[in-house]
């Protein structure tokens, strides 16, 4: 502090005269991690003073992370989930330098640890640590379960995806880890009731529970009818449940709060029907792709008065059903009718009188919805906040003359594939509140209807245009000078924009995402640019963009250094442009199918350098060209290989969006 105090007293900087209190204050307040990144740049006491202050860190690469565990004393929170691989020695280094004080720690995804290097951090994290993030970690096995069994304080475990644990494993844990409250056994194949008893008689305090795509069976739910403060509770394609099991639940199971069945074959409208005699307090109800939903199993939704969530996504709906969750479900906030057949307008305009505190309503691909649905919707939901009508194609711009004034707090709109015109747009930029705005395959709006959106929808995030063809430079300027904070813009198969738009893309400083896919027009000139201006890309899908070629790689190297996903299948780029790869030390995905100016040696020495790299889609002809081991040597280090045998003329007309 010696050089602050000298500073303090020279007054050679309004700033050197602002104590840390308040310094940290100003740090909080900048909500953008670039800004937080910029202002601890500035300087090095800020630099300092961030680090001093810190809790929470994700990692890129595990070569930072000794001078990452040093720099932050106060670091409790730390994410590892975007390396490519860790091995024992990273984990003992984290629990050496941070164990004291790690609260949790995010290993999902990641490969090349043992359970001795988990169970050295179990030792030295036993008493902090209280919350573990395995998902995905495909090569668990009941030993790497058993080291973690030291941690007597972790209250939150999640194992998705880890097909190796079997009830041996989560017995030990169970045993080992009494204070859970959180675990996640989603798709853990290897699971069956004998392992889930274990943890119904050891986890009493066990709250979130998921066991989706597993062989439990109506008997592995009678005993988890026996932890009394389970409050969150999820058996999607629980194919071995049966009504019985959901009988179980009502008996016992009193303090269940979320619950989701979809998918589940053999549980009929009698089990659900059970749920709702029984003195469950619902508030969360998931039914996706269950049977038909009856008039008879609606009824009993009106004794569910707590329900705030209904998800029916997929399911054939009686026509005369909905009325009963209006007049049962007063405080419902979100109802997904998703992909349902039966759903009508006498239907939705009982629900939104009914339902009048609805928050979020999907009624995607509900085919037979008009007009009067949405005035009905304008009308008395005031409070909505999201509305999905993908594939409503009977909707039209008369629907959408009140939906500004009647939805002040929409947030979020969804008319892909729907009958849309610039008349419909002028009135859905009145909805000045609007984060995320999809318009895919809307053929009809011109740059006259999106330059409504760029004048009025200020605060947009997420704009989707997707095969709008109808859509030029125009319609992209008025976006991009109207809509500065946006993060995802997707302008693919728009044929129209040229170069100028990406121009006037250039000033979108917080950009993080944009696709361009089949824009033919726009060239390596136009895209160096874009790139010179928004620098905080991170996903960038150029595919079959046929005039950018080696000078747009690059550029997209130089000036964006954050990028993690790219895409540029089908474009003329040779070696030059290729090799620009290895500059992005966070690429994490790249498809690189149908390069026909690019060598082998070109492929070998990108795959070999590019070291982030953790899913990379190749032609097929490249598996037997490619030298000995250097496919293997990147698997084993956890890079996924995608080969494609896609034909090079081969439109990707019906490519799914």
């Amino acid at each position: 502090m010696a050089d602050r105090k000298m500073s303090k007293n020279s007054g050679d900087s309004v700033i050197d005269l602002l104590d840390d209190n308040i310094l940290l204050q100003i740090l909080e307040r900048l909500e953008d991690r670039f800004d937080r990144q910029a202002w601890c740049l500035s300087c090095k006491h800020f630099l300092r003073l961030e680090a001093s202050t810190r809790n929470r860190i994700q990692l890129m690469r595990h070569e930072v992370l000794e001078g990452i565990l040093h720099r932050y004393s106060r670091l409790e929170h730390l994410d590892l989930s975007h390396c490519i691989q860790l091995v024992d020695e990273n984990l003992a280094l984290v629990g050496q330098i941070a164990g004291n004080r790690l609260a949790s720690i995010n290993l999902s995804r990641v490969g090349g640890f043992t359970s001795a290097g988990l169970g050295l951090l179990a030792r030295s994290c036993c008493a902090s640590l209280t919350d573990v993030d395995l998902s995905y970690c495909s090569n668990l096995k009941d030993s790497d379960v058993l080291a973690l069994a030291q941690i007597s304080n972790l209250q939150a475990l999640r194992l998705t995806g880890c097909h190796s644990i079997t009830d041996i494993g989560l017995g030990c844990l169970a045993a080992g880890c009494k204070m859970l409250k959180l675990l996640t056994l989603k798709g853990c194949l290897g699971i069956t009731d004998i392992g889930i008893a274990l943890v119904a008689v050891n986890c009493k305090q066990l709250r979130t529970l998921d066991l989706s795509y597993t062989e439990v069976t109506d008997e592995g739910l009678a005993s988890i009818a026996t932890l009394h403060s389970l409050e969150v509770l999820n058996l999607v394609s629980c194919n071995n449940v049966d009504d019985g099991g959901l009988r179980s639940l009502k008996r016992s199971c009193r303090s269940l709060l979320k619950l989701d069945v979809s998918r589940c074959s053999n549980v009929s409208d009698a089990g659900l029907a059970a749920l709702a005699t029984s003195h469950l307090s619902l508030e969360q109800l998931t039914l996706s792709y269950c049977s038909i939903i009856t008039d008879d199993l609606l009824a009993t939704f009106q004794k569910f008065d707590h329900l705030q969530s209904i998800v029916l996504d997929g399911c054939e709906i009686a026509r005369n059903g909905l009325p009963f969750i209006a007049r049962g479900c007063k405080q419902l906030k979100e109802l997904s009718l998703s992909k349902c057949r039966g759903v009508t307008d006498r239907g939705i305009a009982a629900v939104a009188q009914g339902c009048t505190a609805l928050h979020k309503l999907n009624l995607t691909c509900c085919r037979e919805l008009t007009d009067a649905s949405l005035c009905r919707i304008s009308k008395d939901c005031k409070g909505l906040e999201s509305l999905k009508m993908e594939s409503c194609s009977l909707i039209t711009e008369d629907g959408l003359c009140g939906l500004g004034e009647g939805c002040p707090r929409l947030e979020e709109l969804d008319f892909t594939e729907c009958n849309m015109s610039d008349t419909g747009l002028k009135y859905i930029s009145k909805c000045t509140a609007l984060r995320s705005l999809k318009l895919g395959f809307c053929s009809t709006i011109t740059d006259k209807g999106v330059a409504h959106i760029g004048a009025r929808c200020c605060n947009l995030r997420e704009l989707d245009f997707y095969r709008s063809k109808g859509i030029g430079d125009a319609g992209v300027a008025a976006i991009a000078s109207g809509c500065p904070k946006l993060k995802l813009l997707d302008l693919s198969y728009c044929s129209k924009i040229t170069d100028c738009s990406l121009q006037s893309l250039s000033q979108l400083r917080e950009l993080q995402r944009l696709e361009l896919r089949g824009c033919v027009l726009v060239s390596s000139t136009g895209l160096a640019v874009m790139a010179s201006g928004c620098k905080r890309l991170t996903e960038i899908d150029i595919k079959r963009c046929s005039q950018i070629g080696n000078a747009g790689v690059s550029a997209l190297s130089f000036f964006c250094p954050g990028l993690r996903m790219m895409n540029i299948s089908y474009c003329p780029i040779s070696k030059a442009g290729l090799l620009s790869l290895p500059r992005l030390s966070c690429l994490q995905s790249v498809r690189l199918v149908h390069l026909k100016n690019v060598t082998v040696d070109c492929f070998v020495t990108v795959l070999q350098n590019c070291k982030s790299l953790k899913n990379v889609k190749l032609p097929s002809y490249l598996r037997t060209l490619l030298p000995p081991g250097i496919a293997e040597e990147m698997e084993s280090r956890g890079c996924r290989i995608r080969w494609m045998d896609k034909a090079l003329e081969e439109d990707d007309a019906l490519e799914p969006h």
